[in-house]
This record gives structure tokens, C-alpha cells and sequence, in this order.
């Protein structure tokens, strides 16, 4: 069993929440890098401790990105268990719990200093045309956030363990 390598005092679970914010054919993401190049992540991150999703969200968008919104229902959620996945050598103790929220717009923070994490490279309103062309975490985003911004994705919301 894959998850027989790392006791229960080495494994790390929490839950990283994330905003999808479109604004008309483009979606609003962090560019981060890494050994193979850029990628793409929904803004957002780890819940506090009192923190309640939708405060998380706002926290971390606005942290990441410098933009106000307003967190509306939950769209999708997926599980990330590292260690069935291609970067389980770098965090394969990761079990992380991601809950994507729609987002509403709201503003941008005048004199945004950014609280990145370490691979984040900066802030992009990637067109929904390119999700095909540039790496994006989870990958399975690039089929689904089309069909969010026209309101026509009908799929599942638990997405189950995938990357």
C-alpha cells in the first residue's frame, strides 16, 4: 500500500480553498514556476484555524492576487492525496482538500503588496482559449472552466483524487 511509507506524524491534511473568478472569456489565476516551467493555479490556499471557507477564500485571493471578491457556491472539490501523483518525491505526505468556489469581482486593492507562496511568479486573466496550450493545476481545469464561464458544465462537483 502506497501510503505505508510515511507514518501518520510525517502526513500533512488540510484544506486549501479557491476562488474561479472569470471576467468575460478569461479566468483569473497565479503563474507560479518550476523545474519544468510555468503553471497555472486557481487562486487561493490553506483555511485558518476559525477561518470559515468563504473568509478563506477571500483571504487568499486577495493575498495572491490583489483583487476583492466575493465567494458565492462551491463548484467543484477535489481530493489531492500526493502520493498518487507525479510529485509524491516532493510531497507525497500531502493530502490537501480543495474546495473551488465561484467568485464574484469586486475590486482591486490600490497598493497590493503580494503574499505569494515561494513558486508564485506573478498574476495572470489567462483566456479560456489557452487552457489547452500551459500547464494548470489540476489538469482536468482546462475542460471544465470553459463550461463554468458559460454556465453550461453540468458535471460532477466532487472530483475525486485527480491532478
Amino acid at each position: 500500500m502506497r501510503e505505508e511509507a510515511f507514518s501518520p506524524e510525517s502526513k500533512r491534511k488540510r484544506n486549501s480553498c479557491k476562488a474561479v473568478v472569470f471576467d468575460g472569456d478569461t479566468v483569473l489565476l497565479t503563474r507560479n514556476g518550476d523545474r519544468m516551467g510555468d503553471f497555472y493555479l486557481l487562486p487561493g490556499g490553506g483555511q485558518h484555524m476559525g477561518e470559515t471557507l468563504h473568509e478563506a477564500v477571500r483571504r487568499e485571493t486577495m493575498e495572491e492576487t490583489g483583487w476583492l471578491v466575493e465567494p458565492g457556491r462551491l463548484l467543484l472539490v477535489r481530493d489531492y492525496i500526493g502520493a498518487h501523483h507525479e510529485f509524491a518525491g516532493e510531497n507525497g505526505d500531502v493530502h490537501q482538500v480543495e474546495l473551488m468556489f465561484a467568485a464574484e469581482l469586486l475590486e482591486r486593492v490600490e497598493g497590493w503588496e503580494p503574499v505569494r507562496d515561494a513558486w508564485q511568479t506573478g498574476v495572470e486573466w489567462l483566456s479560456l482559449a489557452r487552457l489547452d496550450d500551459v500547464r494548470i493545476y489540476p489538469s482536468v481545469l482546462a475542460e471544465l472552466l470553459p463550461g463554468m464561464a458559460t454556465g453550461t458544465y453540468s458535471g460532477p462537483v466532487y472530483l475525486g483524487d485527480v491532478n
